[in-house]
């Protein structure tokens, strides 16, 4: 299967358009050259990609090069391999410990052999031109910049960054979403869930426990921002003078349509995906304990049975199926799954209007030893809507006949 290779950014266009606006010279020059560079990347990371043959398995080892402020990614010199000493370059120590911090994740906790399942290699390179404001993945390595010192930092200080940029790969390597419109909204969350997964397991944080913030660590300390997303409150990231507000919507009312342009974000797939993430995060709050041990099983193996142009609800549809896969029908995981999807918009096919929270409120009565009663409880409730919407398709069955 041929795979269609993109330069997925971590910084989305319309906050550097933001940036152009700004009356600091420097904030003006870095966020142009940077928009500017991204750009000319697309087409060069295009070309390559079409002539790159298939990686030899290497078991994950990792190399980091030194860009030394150029744009010429083969022109970076060795900085750190995987039989190396670490470096004197704080960013090239930050890159390497956090590809190796994904590719654990991966390999541990999910089972995955790298990217590609196959022992990727994973490259790096730091200080990637000068001032540059964002940090990507092109299909073949990650590459990061030091930002402009003012707004944005040091990319290689965030590991959900990393994280989340790396899961772009096993995206195109299972799935393979169009980074467009829906299915590309959900590619970005998909990378926001696991770069959030990948720092929970890191620090050994419960759901509760975690903040599911994505890239708290790109802004300098001057900026009011909390990061570039929240997974438990899109839309509320930041509120600022040089941003503006978080335009990430949390509900399938608030479903911005944007243009299917690189400045239009491909359809805004950075906005959009606050959807998902906010279902995400509602999952894994409602099961509780550690998220990566059953959301985020959940969401991987989903990931594993969609296809390019997969859409929320097919998405959806398919996280409740994996849930009662992996846990058992009316388990609690399958109950959290479909109670957050109905909490950002989104009913799961098949499933009557309110069932979930009719289950939720049960389930909640259904404490300790009540459980076992609450399970039933709800099971006759789920039987009973059934029968009805079994009854109501009869009886508009019959008034057609008549006619």
């Amino acid at each position: 299967m041929t795979r269609t290779r993109r330069l997925n950014c971590i910084i989305p266009p319309h906050l550097l358009e933001k940036l152009l606006g700004s009356d600091d010279s420097e904030v003006h020059q870095a966020a142009l050259g940077t928009l500017l560079t991204t750009a000319g990347l697309r087409g060069e990371r295009a070309v390559r990609a079409s002539f790159a043959g298939a990686a030899a398995p290497a078991n994950g080892r990792r190399t980091i090069f030194d860009c030394q402020n150029g744009r010429s990614l083969p022109l970076a010199v060795l900085a750190r391999s995987e039989d190396g000493p670490p470096s004197v370059d704080d960013s090239v120590n930050r890159a390497f410990d956090g590809l190796g911090a994904t590719h654990d994740f991966y390999r541990e906790v999910l089972g995955r052999d790298s990217i590609d399942d196959r022992g990727m290699r994973l490259d790096g390179h730091v200080h990637f031109s000068a001032n540059y404001n964002n940090a990507f993945w092109d299909g073949r390595e990650m590459v990061f910049g030091d930002g402009d010192g003012k707004v944005f930092t040091d990319f290689t200080q965030s590991l959900d960054v990393i994280a989340h940029e790396l899961t772009h790969g096993v995206t195109e390597h299972t799935a393979g979403l169009a980074y467009h419109n829906q299915s590309g909204a959900l590619n970005e969350s998909i990378s926001d869930v696991f770069g959030s997964l990948a720092k929970q397991w890191s620090l050994k944080q419960s759901a509760e426990e975690a903040d599911w913030l994505i890239g708290p660590e790109v802004f300098t300390p001057g900026v009011e921002a909390d990061a570039l997303r929240s997974m438990k409150a899109p839309g509320q990231a930041y509120d600022n003078a040089l941003f503006g507000k978080d335009p990430q919507p949390d509900h399938m009312s608030k479903f911005v349509n944007l243009p299917d342009t690189d400045r239009g974000d491909n359809g805004g797939v950075h906005i959009n995906s606050g959807i998902p993430n906010k279902a995400f995060y509602l999952t894994a709050v409602g099961i509780g304990g550690f998220a990566w041990e059953t959301a985020g099983l959940i969401w991987y193996e989903s990931l594993k049975a969609s296809s390019v142009e997969t859409q929320f609800q097919n998405f959806a549809d398919t996280t409740y199926q994996k849930a009662e896969e992996l846990f058992g029908a009316s388990s609690n995981e399958q109950l959290a799954v479909l109670t957050a999807w109905q909490e950002v918009g989104i009913q799961i096919s098949g499933v009557p209007a309110g069932v979930g929270r009719a289950r939720s409120r049960t389930s909640n009565r259904a404490g300790g030893a009540g459980r076992q009663d609450g399970l039933a409880e709800l099971t006759k409730q789920i039987g009973m809507l059934t029968s009805q919407v079994t009854a109501l398709a009869k009886d508009v069955a019959a008034l057609k006949g008549k006619k």
